[in-house]
């Protein structure tokens, strides 16, 4: 009785580093979560493909967290990112790396994922996409939050303000204070108008209260690309 050979699956590299002396340990993006596997041999023909967005066909061995690669073959066009794209893209996958469970299958982030290369390498614009897949990432994560109601099933009002509770959702206040929410701005973020006066701004403020306390309080090193001249 023969067995079934192993088959591939679609796979992005999110990092790499050396191992030991010829191999390299490899952080992949699959539609089965991400998976950490050994590529042997990394400095020859595999190693060129093993970097970022590229779209790959990977066949994973073993059964333990740290996995073998034994196949690893493009899977299409690469996407080319230069510049802010670059490092959006370098963001996206830090993201991926300290809020992804190993091994926790998330098909849905990898479809987004593979879509928001594309709209990158194609030039679109950068923060709506960046937006979109924090809060699709957060969302499947299970930390998502309505935006068009409050955490009392209020309809949120569009001249009130609003502070985000982690974990919860957006609690309406009555006083000023720092890092709150205009009403109009939320009801923008959910529905997508991000020709809304601040509504990209505040989308950004939002983004990073809901994923710092997912962060552990560390800072996301790919951030500071983007305050580099």
């Amino acid at each position: 009785m023969s067995s079934t050979p192993p088959t591939g699956q679609p796979a992005y590299v999110l990092h790499s580093r050396a191992y030991r002396e010829t191999s390299a340990l490899v952080d992949f993006l699959t539609p089965q979560g991400r998976l950490r596997a050994v590529l042997r041999s990394a400095r020859g023909k595999a190693g060129t493909l093993a970097r970022p967005f590229v779209a790959l066909e990977v066949e994973f061995r073993g059964r333990g967290e740290l996995k073998n690669v034994g196949r690893m073959e493009s899977a299409g066009a690469s996407n080319w990112l230069n510049g802010e794209a670059l490092f959006s893209g370098l963001y996206l996958n830090e993201l991926l790396i300290r809020l992804l469970p190993a091994e926790d299958p998330h098909p849905a982030v990898f479809e987004h994922y593979s879509a928001t290369l594309l709209a990158l390498a194609e030039g679109r614009p950068l923060e709506p996409l960046l937006r979109a897949f924090e809060w699709r990432l957060l969302d499947d994560l299970g930390y998502g939050f309505a935006l068009g109601s409050d955490i009392e099933g209020n309809p949120v009002a569009p001249d009130g303000l609003y502070r985000l509770v982690v974990d919860a959702g957006l609690e309406r206040v009555y006083l000023v204070q720092p890092g709150l929410f205009h009403g109009a701005e939320l009801l923008a973020m959910a529905e997508a108008d991000w020709s809304a006066t601040g509504a990209l701004a505040a989308a950004k403020r939002l983004m990073r209260q809901a994923l710092a306390v997912h962060l552990g309080g560390r800072p996301l090193v790919s951030r500071e690309l983007f305050r580099k001249p």
